[in-house]
């Protein structure tokens, strides 16, 4: 198996050590996954950026249906009223909402807010839909977009609208939301792990880091190729924060009313921005071959020839016969080279190529986009060679961000290391537990803490920051 040797960069690509967030812009716009949108701060998903937001969507629905969840569709208006009933939750979101306050040519009697989340309307409707408790647990999910009015923006990290999924479920015990909350925070921990290859941190959030209104909040956290860390999900344990006040109760098995206690998570179009920023390099995209929409393209070379176009379209049908996402590149418009670097930059994980030798000699030359190698197999047994080096290249994939990770997270034991870990990575160490090291590490580092990692085994007696007596291991990091 021969490395591809001296590759040739595409020449509009900033280099990612040169300036990261251009390199970040490039890559989104020339490999055509978005678009800016005419209202500042939204994007346009185009087909491609898409289509890889639809393979997210798949693997998640089908593991939230695995978990006996169901999806519903809420209205994305909200009576500015209905936000009001939980204080600390409307106070979180107030700088973010978008308000309509006219419909047509009337002055509407009380403002809406365009949802920025939606836990308001499903306790609506849960306190409406509850009756006893044989009717739980609910639990629900919808796939939808939501607005939150963002002062700076960036496409798939932080735009004023984006796509995501929320889930939202109460049950008859704490112990059942508890047991919900950390579950759908193990299907995301999969999901990122095992089909988008981006190794994750989860543990719980301080309570300054928290979701307003949540009694317990757990997140991912993703290490990004520029150190900083991507929260990726979340999940949130409400407790009865939220039925108390929407009067979500229901008559118990003894026969009194009690309060469902409810828990919400989600993740967004965020994800892609991880797989950009986790996986990407100078050409492009990388895509794990678990999400990418395409994962071989097939592409006839010299195609003029006979038998060529003929022969590499049989291939291409042979593999997407099989299951494969397979693209059969026809072209004779541009030439191979340009295809090779069209197919490179949307970071398509296998390329296949066909021409006269190749039909030939029964087989076929396959080109890695992991790693650049190139390598032959035989048209015999294609179909599960290529499925086989697909998986290969998945697992290369996670190694290689896990490699990273490892490489770029330091303990800490003084706040002079703290500081100099954060500036090109993630920092474990102990905390007292106060807010005002956190307020501390925020304004002198720019960075803040990402989350409590379940195990919490000691790397030490005192806190990073002020040096007290401390009994918490904490992830500390710069963040999008």
């Amino acid at each position: 198996m021969a490395k591809k040797k001296d590759q040739e960069f595409v020449q509009h690509i900033t280099p990612r050590n040169e300036d990261f967030s251009q390199w970040y812009t490039d890559v989104i716009l020339q490999a055509n996954l978005v678009d800016y949108g005419p209202v500042r701060g939204t994007m346009v998903l185009k087909p491609y950026g898409n289509a890889i937001w639809e393979r997210i969507r798949q693997e998640l629905d089908q593991r939230f249906k695995a978990t006996g969840h169901e999806n519903v569709s809420m209205p994305m208006l909200i009576p500015e009223s209905l936000l009001l009933k939980e204080a600390e939750h409307v106070e979180g979101f107030a700088p973010e909402v978008a308000w309509v306050t006219q419909g047509g040519d009337e002055t509407l009697p009380e403002r809406l807010a365009i949802r920025p989340t939606s836990e308001t309307i499903f306790c609506t409707m849960y306190a409406k839909w509850l009756q006893s408790w044989r009717d739980l647990p609910m639990k629900y999910n919808q796939w939808c977009s939501v607005m939150r009015w963002e002062k700076s923006t960036r496409p798939f990290l932080r735009t004023s609208e984006f796509w995501w999924q929320e889930g939202h479920t109460i049950h008859e015990t704490a112990e059942e939301a508890q047991e919900e909350t950390l579950l759908m925070l193990d299907v995301y921990r999969e999901v990122a792990e095992s089909v988008l290859a981006i190794p994750v941190y989860i543990g719980k959030k301080s309570e300054r880091e928290k979701f307003a209104g949540a009694r317990a909040t757990y997140s991912m956290e993703a290490m990004m190729q520029d150190g900083k860390a991507l929260q990726a999900g979340t999940t949130h344990n409400f407790g009865t924060n939220f039925s108390e006040p929407f009067e979500v109760r229901f008559l118990s098995r003894e026969g009194k009313l009690e309060y469902a206690h409810e828990t919400s998570w989600g993740v967004s179009t965020r994800l892609i921005g991880a797989i950009i920023m986790t996986h990407g390099d100078e050409r492009g995209l990388r895509l794990p071959p678990n999400i990418a929409p395409i994962q071989a393209v097939v592409l006839p070379i010299a195609q003029h020839k006979e038998g060529v176009l003929e022969g590499a379209k049989k291939i291409a049908d042979q593999l997407s016969a099989a299951g494969l996402r397979v693209k059969f590149d026809d072209r004779d418009t541009v030439s191979p080279g340009w295809k090779f670097n069209e197919w490179e930059l949307k970071g398509v994980p296998v390329r296949v190529e066909v021409g006269p030798r190749d039909l030939e000699a029964g087989q076929v030359t396959v080109a890695r986009r992991d790693t650049f190698e190139k390598l032959t197999l035989p048209m015999e047994g294609l179909t599960e060679a290529l499925a086989a080096l697909l998986q290969d290249v998945q697992r290369t994939m996670f190694e290689q961000a896990m490699a990273f990770r490892e490489e770029h997270t330091a303990v800490v034991h003084t706040y002079d290391e703290l500081k100099a870990a954060v500036n090109g990575g993630f920092a474990l160490g102990m905390w007292c537990g106060d807010d005002k090291c956190e307020e501390k590490v925020k304004a002198e580092l720019s960075a803040t803490t990402r989350n409590m990692p379940f195990d919490q085994t000691s790397c030490g007696d005192t806190c990073v920051v002020c040096g007290k007596k401390a009994d918490k291991v904490m992830y500390f990091a710069k963040a999008y």
